[in-house]
Order: structure tokens, then C-alpha cells, then sequence
């Protein structure tokens, strides 16, 4: 539930703001101010007060409240895998159970714990490809409170191993192993992931279970192993292909024999065509070294993105609750309709807009799209100056649109235009 307020909030204070100064436009409440001399800044003043302080307990309660209950959620949900392992395990799709993505097409039994069209992917030691996968007709889960132990009992089935060859040349081939088996027992060690500790450290913990400072120390720690990493790349791929560093040894002046154009004139047939295969082995190698390479550092800046939108969204929340109320208050004043009615269309359509723009920048600064700091402002940049041009135009006692400034220019083309077609009537 936390994790709701950041979307609950903002919309919370927008609707009210609108629905509040509507209806006291509507009853003429702010004419009657104005004639006693209280202004539209003098009206909102203990509410930009009141807006400032729920600012805070929202940064406060996303900086908290939302990583411990993301770190409780985690914990709680991992401790269900062991009392009623076949609740951790959905129909239809994928489902992370210790070392193993288990799918099951059906569930039936008393608990659950009978399965019927089971997959399962296999987690790879290192990073890569999964390696086996294993298809059974049934299968059944077999728990017990007082062990760790998880087993998997599976009835007529197959499995299927990657086998990695030694030459690169015969990896496009995708070798694997297939077996049939009439019954196989799985064991899942369940004591990692039904461990209950109180420390965030003890669990690889995802963005949402951090706050404002173990962000950023996560974040230096991240920005330095990825910078570790393109320089020990860097190195290891100019030693490959035999680049040095630094001017070359001056210590012996050896006399250097002219070479001809063609150095390949110096070796026979036979030793040019090994060079040619040495060489093209080195280059396919170089490009399996570096496309893998690449991959590795793209997941790993992604991470990075994903931990910086992270910080930024703690940030956004607080200053989302001012730009709501700051377009809720002079638009509820300019269209001047309280209740439940026009005040909920305005604060849907303004709200769906922001957190649109929202999700959007966010998703496209975690692939690197743009930095992860305009994708997580980009909707408070956008929807700020409508927060300013509301404003302004409900102090001065301006309609929403000033549709003079809309219709009077029109009209003076017609009347040009009529003046030059038509000059015997304007004569007359």
C-alpha cells in the first residue's frame, strides 16, 4: 500500500484544491473577499503553508516509509515459500524459486502443491544464457515448516543442456543434450530466501528499498566498479591486439632493416595461410570479447539509471504536491464550479498528463535515452509554467482563455481582406 501514495497524493491535493476554490467561487466567496481587500495571494497563504509542510512529511514518507515497507514485502513474500511453497508459484507464467524460473500451466490438490505442464529454466552460475530447461507432464511440491528443503517431485518429462563448445567457430551450431526421464526429485534450498534479518545488507535489495543516502553511496560504489571495468577492458583488449603503452625502449639502438611492401612475400603458402587463420581467429575473438563486453556495461548503466531515478523520484513526489495545488487553486477560481462534477474531469485529464509524462521519462532515462534527471523532472518541467500561467491569470481576474486575444485578430483579416476585394463597399 506505500507504494501507492506517490500516485494517491499529488492527485489527493489537486482534486481538493480545485474542488475548494471552485466552490467558493461559485458562492461568490472570493468577490467578497476581494471587496474586503483580501487577495487571491492572501486567501492561498496558510494553504502554501500547509502544502509546504505535507511536502515534507511526503519526502519524509518516501525516504522511510516506502523502502522499509518494500524491505518487510520482500521478506514477507519469501517467508511464504517455505509455509505454502505452491503460493509462491502462479499460473501461467514465470516464477523465481530459488536457483530455478518454475512455470506450471495448472495447479490443483488441496494446497495447491499438484502441478500439470511444469518448465523449468535453470539460473546460470554467471552471467549468460540459460543452460537447462526441463518439461514435465506433472509434478508435485513437497514442503515441510520444520526443513528448508523444498522438493519438486516430477513424472514424465525431458531435459535439454547447452553444451558450449571450445571453438568459437562451432557456437553458431548450438549444441545441447536431450533426455528423457519417469521421475525426477529436485531439492530447492529455501534457508537464503526464508531467512528473516533485519538488515537491508543481508538481501540483494533493489532501488525501491533504499533511501536518500544509501542511494547515493550505492551509486558510488556502482560508478566506480563500472569505471574499474572499462579501464581493465580497455587494457586487457590493447594487450590482445598488441598495443603498448608509453614510448618504446631506447636502451638498445638496434640497426632496423628496411622491409619491403609486401610483408607477406617474406613467408611461404603454407605460412601465409596460417597467419591468415591466426588472424582471423584473433578478430573473431576480439569481437566476441567486446560485443559481450558492451552488454555487460549497458546492464550495468542501466542499473545506475534505474538507482538515480530512484533518488530523484523521492524529490518529485515533494515538489509534485506544490505544482498540483498551485494548478488546482487559481483553476478552481477561474472555472469557478466546486462538488464532484467538472473539478474531477480537470484533475483527472492534469493528473493522467503528468504521471504519463512521468512514466515515460523515467522508462526512457533507464535505457539510456536521456539522462536520468530530465527523465525524472521532465513532467514538473512541463506542467510548471501552466502552474505559473494559471496563477497569474486568476490574480488578475482573466478568464481561462482570453478568447479576444483569440478572435480580434481574425477579425481584422477579414476586414483586410474584405476591404480589398470589396473597396465600392466600403465606399458606400
Amino acid at each position: 500500500m506505500p507504494r501507492i501514495i506517490p500516485l494517491v497524493l499529488p492527485l489527493s491535493v489537486l482534486l481538493a484544491s480545485i474542488m475548494t476554490f471552485g466552490n467558493l467561487a461559485e458562492n461568490y466567496e472570493f468577490a467578497a473577499m476581494k471587496s474586503s481587500g483580501i487577495s487571491l495571494q492572501r486567501a492561498m497563504r496558510v494553504l502554501i503553508i500547509f502544502i509546504f509542510v505535507l511536502s515534507i512529511v511526503a519526502f519524509w514518507f518516501a525516504n522511510n516509509v516506502i523502502p522499509y515497507a518494500e524491505y518487510k514485502f520482500v521478506n514477507f513474500r519469501k517467508n511464504i515459500a517455505q509455509a505454502k511453497p505452491a503460493m509462491a508459484i502462479a499460473e501461467g507464467q514465470f516464477n523465481d524459486v530459488g536457483t530455478y524460473n518454475i512455470k506450471v500451466n495448472k495447479k490443483s490438490g488441496e494446497n495447491g502443491n499438484h502441478l500439470t505442464g511444469v518448465t523449468i529454466h535453470e539460473k546460470p552460475s554467471s552471467m549468460g544464457e540459460n543452460k537447462t530447461v526441463i518439461k514435465s507432464k506433472t509434478g508435485e511440491l513437497i514442503s515441510s515448516e520444520k526443513s528448508s528443503i523444498l522438493q519438486l517431485v516430477l513424472n514424465d518429462g525431458y531435459y535439454y543442456q547447452d553444451v558450449t563448445p571450445k571453438k568459437y567457430e562451432d557456437r553458431a551450431k548450438l549444441p545441447f543434450i536431450k533426455g528423457k526421464f519417469k521421475k525426477q526429485i529436485i531439492n530447492i534450498d529455501l534457508a537464503e530466501l526464508n531467512k528473516v534479518d533485519d538488515s537491508k545488507e543481508s538481501i540483494a535489495g533493489t532501488n525501491a528499498m533504499l533511501n536518500v543516502n544509501e542511494l547515493r553511496y550505492t551509486l558510488d560504489s556502482l560508478n566506480k566498479n563500472l569505471d574499474n571495468e572499462i579501464v581493465s577492458f580497455s587494457e586487457n583488449i590493447n594487450q590482445r591486439v598488441g598495443i603498448r603503452r608509453g614510448p618504446p625502449s631506447v636502451n638498445k639502438q638496434v640497426k632496423k632493416k628496411q622491409l619491403p611492401n609486401n610483408l607477406m612475400s617474406l613467408y611461404s603458402n603454407k605460412d601465409q595461410v596460417d597467419i591468415f587463420k591466426m588472424a582471423g581467429s584473433n578478430i573473431t575473438s576480439n569481437i566476441y570479447s567486446i560485443e559481450t563486453t558492451q552488454k555487460d556495461l549497458k546492464d550495468k548503466q542501466r542499473e545506475i539509471n534505474k538507482h538515480l531515478s530512484a533518488l530523484y523520484e523521492k524529490f518529485v513526489i515533494a515538489f509534485a504536491c506544490f505544482l498540483m495545488f498551485f494548478i488546482g487553486a487559481p483553476l478552481g477560481a477561474i472555472i469557478r464550479k466546486g462538488g464532484l462534477g467538472l473539478p474531477i474531469v480537470f484533475a483527472v485529464l492534469i493528473f493522467i498528463t503528468f504521471h504519463f509524462i512521468n512514466t515515460f521519462g523515467k522508462r526512457l532515462s533507464q535505457e539510456g535515452g536521456m539522462s536520468p534527471f530530465v527523465g525524472s523532472w521532465m513532467s514538473s518541467f512541463i506542467l510548471s509554467p501552466l502552474a505559473i500561467l494559471l496563477t497569474y491569470r486568476a490574480t488578475n481576474d482573466n478568464g481561462l482563455i482570453n478568447f479576444d486575444a483569440i478572435t480580434t485578430p481574425i477579425s481584422q483579416l477579414f476586414q483586410k481582406i474584405s476591404e480589398r476585394f470589396f473597396p465600392a463597399q466600403k465606399q458606400e
